[in-house]
């Protein structure tokens, strides 16, 4: 679903653990990590595709997760020149995406990349909160960074309980 301005609605999962480190991810045959995304379809809302893409990338059901935040509006990134696909009619010229904050309260175990035919990820490991703006392609870096400070309050005030 690309809109008129060329951004592709889509959505991003920010999964942490009780000890507030976040799930991130390696995509499949590359050394690049980014927390787990995906296309919003037409007849979906955000939390629906969100909770598709969560068990599509890492085998997780609603009942493995619990919802702590999702952010305010939607947060841009433009592709680089190089990746824009010039020839798809409408051109995509970047994502525009709403974020998730979850739990996990099921066992890391529950974590599954194999549950999809075509699997984004081959591997996964546990990360510090701000951890992930140092290895992000440059390009997401400033969703990644609003999205991290936008949730930041939520992971405090669960880890003061």
């Amino acid at each position: 679903m690309i809109d008129l301005d060329g951004y592709r609605a889509n959505v991003g999962i920010i999964l942490n653990n009780q000890l507030g480190k976040l799930l991130w991810a390696r995509r499949i045959g590359q050394e690049t990590w980014q927390f787990p995304q995906g296309g919003i379809q037409p007849d979906e809302s955000p939390e629906d595709a969100m909770y598709r893409e969560l068990r599509e990338e890492v085998g997780l059901k609603p009942c493995h997760v619990i919802i702590l935040g999702r952010t305010s509006d939607w947060l841009r990134y433009r592709l680089p020149r190089g990746l824009i696909r010039y020839q798809s009619k409408p051109v995509c010229i970047g994502q525009k995406q709403i974020w998730f904050l979850l739990e996990l309260k099921g066992d890391e175990s529950d974590v599954r990349l194999d549950v999809s035919d075509e699997p984004e990820f081959d591997h996964w490991r546990w990360v510090d909160y701000w951890d992930p703006l140092e290895e992000i392609v440059s390009f997401k870096r400033g969703v990644y960074e609003h999205a991290l400070a936008e949730f930041e309050p939520l992971v405090i005030a669960r880890s003061a309980c």
